[in-house]
C-alpha cells in the first residue's frame, strides 16, 4: 500500500473556536479524508499529521484541538511549519522571525571570520558572501511576513551584516549602512520581492489569489497591513 504525505488546512471561525461542535466537524472532515485515501490506496500517517488553530481569542491561547484520524488523536502543534515558514496562533510571524534572527546571528559570526581574514581580497567578496549567506536566509518568503510588526528582529541582524562588510563602527548612522555596503535597505528589498509576486499573480488569471488583489476584502484589523494596501512598485538594482 502506497503512502503519501499531504497537508489539510481547515479554517474555523475564531468566534466559535471553543465549541466542541466545530472540533467534531473537523474530525468528521478528517474521517472523509481518510475514506478518500483508502479509496485511492493511500495510507495517511496519523503520527506525521498535526493540527493547529489560528485565532485572536487570547483567553483560548492554550486551548488544544481534539481532532482524531482513524481513532488516533492528532498532535496539536502551536507553531506549525509550512513550506519553511513557522506559523503562530495570531499569524504575526513572531516565532518565524525570531528563528530567522538567530540563524542570521550564526551566519554573521561566519562572515566576521571572513572579514577579519585575507581570504578573498576582492572588494566584492564580502558583499557577495553577505548576500549569499545572510540575505538569502533573511529574505526567504519575505512577501509573507514583510508587513509583520516583528521585522525589526531581522533588521538588527542585517544591520550587523552591513557593518561587517563595510567596516563601519556602531557610531555610524543606520541610514548610511546601505550606502557604504552597496546593498539596498532590507525594507526596500522585501517590498521589491512582494512586487515581483504581485506581478506574477496579475499575469495568472487562474490563481485564487488574484481576486484578493483586484477585489480585496474589507480591512477588519487596523494592525494588519495586507499587500494590496501598497501596490506602488519599487525598483532595486538586484
Amino acid at each position: 500500500m502506497a503512502e503519501n504525505s499531504f497537508t489539510l488546512m481547515t479554517y474555523v471561525s475564531p468566534f466559535k473556536a471553543n465549541t466542541s461542535a466545530n472540533w467534531n466537524a473537523v474530525s468528521s472532515d478528517m474521517a472523509q479524508m481518510s475514506h478518500f485515501c483508502r479509496q485511492w490506496r493511500l495510507k495517511p500517517s496519523a503520527s506525521k499529521t498535526i493540527s493547529g488553530v489560528f485565532h485572536l481569542h487570547n483567553t483560548s491561547a492554550t486551548h488544544e484541538l481534539s481532532v482524531y484520524l482513524d481513532g488516533q488523536r492528532l498532535w496539536h502543534e502551536c507553531h506549525p511549519t509550512y513550506l519553511g515558514v513557522t506559523l503562530d496562533r495570531t499569524l504575526s510571524y513572531r516565532e518565524h522571525l525570531t528563528k530567522t534572527a538567530g540563524k542570521l546571528k550564526n551566519r554573521n559570526n561566519l562572515l566576521m571570520k571572513l572579514a577579519s581574514s585575507t581570504c578573498g581580497t576582492s572588494a566584492n567578496t564580502p558583499q557577495s558572501s553577505a548576500l549569499a549567506l545572510c540575505y538569502s536566509a533573511a529574505e526567504y518568503c519575505a512577501p509573507v511576513w514583510s508587513r509583520s510588526a516583528h521585522t525589526s528582529q531581522v533588521g538588527v541582524q542585517l544591520n550587523s551584516t552591513m557593518r561587517l562588510i563595510s567596516g563601519t563602527l556602531r557610531s555610524t548612522t543606520l541610514l548610511w549602512l546601505p550606502v557604504l555596503s552597496n546593498i539596498e535597505p532590507p525594507a526596500l528589498r522585501r517590498k521589491a520581492a512582494t512586487d515581483k509576486l504581485v506581478e506574477k499573480i496579475v499575469k495568472h488569471d487562474s490563481w485564487p489569489m488574484q481576486p484578493d488583489i483586484f477585489n480585496p476584502p474589507l480591512l477588519q484589523l487596523t494592525s494588519r497591513k495586507p499587500l494590496w494596501l501598497d501596490l506602488q512598485p519599487v525598483e532595486i538594482k538586484s
